[in-house]
């Protein structure tokens, strides 16, 4: 089973698609994943990570849903 978690765009750094990178906050958790399979994305939007790589762009309201079941099942161990 593959996991991809939702987090939020907060800065963009390249012009190239294929190298282009940005930093997502996945709930104050920051990390820099590759933006190549989603040149559409940009700042403010909410995108889905798996492995280091942002796979697609997904509205608000579902990132803060899924966000919120991750945080549960956290809080349940």
């Amino acid at each position: 089973m593959c996991l991809a978690v939702p987090g939020e765009l907060l800065e963009i750094s390249g012009n190239d698609d294929l190298t282009r990178t940005g930093r997502v906050s996945f709930g104050g958790v920051i990390k820099e994943v590759s933006l190549a399979y989603t040149p559409e994305a940009k700042l403010g939007d909410y995108v889905l990570v798996h492995v280091g790589f942002a796979i697609q762009t997904i509205n608000e309201d579902e990132a803060r849903r899924t966000l919120a079941l991750i945080r549960e099942l956290q809080d349940a161990e």
